[in-house]
């Protein structure tokens, strides 16, 4: 079996001291269809449906996807040009501790039009370099604030995706749900709707903040079309 991919994250603890936490990742788990509120969850089905992909059989589903996707490059390279991005938290478990940072399920839109778990395997999932620890932000967790832009018609970003996480299910509750997780597992634990639909775009910044203690998580990544065929 070759070597779990290992990233490199930086912990942000509430005092403002920063450790470094290498994370072998050997588990990759996807979150889908994860809304609390019975109205949001439909809004997403049927944003889903309106580009061709079929309503999930039960809600949540977890997706086992391979631990290589997990990337922290600038730049993620895909095949054509029917992908997009999705704002969610990311759960890391190392060393018997638990970790929540921000990510995005790059997926193929195309591809998920006939199968979602197929789908998910076709491209790499960007997660942010930086990390909370998970009890630190657990007993306010709710008023956790999701962002996403992508770059606008004038040059500037547009907002693609905010909301509060009261919106999902708790990561803590999906972890259960899904058996529990070991050390050396990340999972990406579900997404909002898009404002104005889900549509591709050439790069995709992504916002994990906490307005109790006043940070955020910020990441950004540029998406590279590949040609179908060379």
């Amino acid at each position: 079996m070759a070597n779990p991919p290992v990233l490199h994250f930086r912990v942000h603890e509430t005092s403002g001291a920063v450790t470094d936490l290498p994370f072998s990742a050997d588990r990759l788990i996807i979150a889908g269809w994860v809304g609390r509120d019975e109205a949001s969850l439909r809004h997403h089905i049927e944003e889903l449906a309106s580009i061709g992909i079929a309503p999930p059989s039960k809600t949540p589903l977890f997706y086992a996807a391979a631990a290589s996707l997990l990337t922290q490059a600038p730049t993620l390279q895909v095949v054509g040009a029917e992908s997009s991005g999705e704002v969610e938290p990311v759960l890391i478990l190392a060393d018997g501790e638990t970790f929540v940072g921000v990510g995005s399920d790059h997926t193929d839109r195309q591809a998920e039009a006939w199968s979602v778990p197929h789908s998910k395997q076709l491209c790499g999932k960007p997660v942010a370099r930086d990390l909370w620890r998970f009890g630190d932000v657990a007993p306010h967790w709710d008023q956790i604030v999701l962002r996403a832009w992508i770059p606008g018609a004038s040059g500037g970003w547009d907002l693609y995706q905010e909301g509060a996480v009261a919106g999902l299910r708790r990561p803590d509750e999906l972890a259960a749900l899904a058996g529990g997780l070991a050390s050396g597992t990340a999972m990406l634990c579900g997404t909002l709707g898009a404002i104005g639909g889900i549509r591709p775009a050439s790069g995709f910044r992504m916002q994990l903040h906490d307005p109790v203690l006043g940070r955020s998580i910020d990441h950004a990544y540029r998406v590279a079309a590949l040609p179908v065929v060379s």
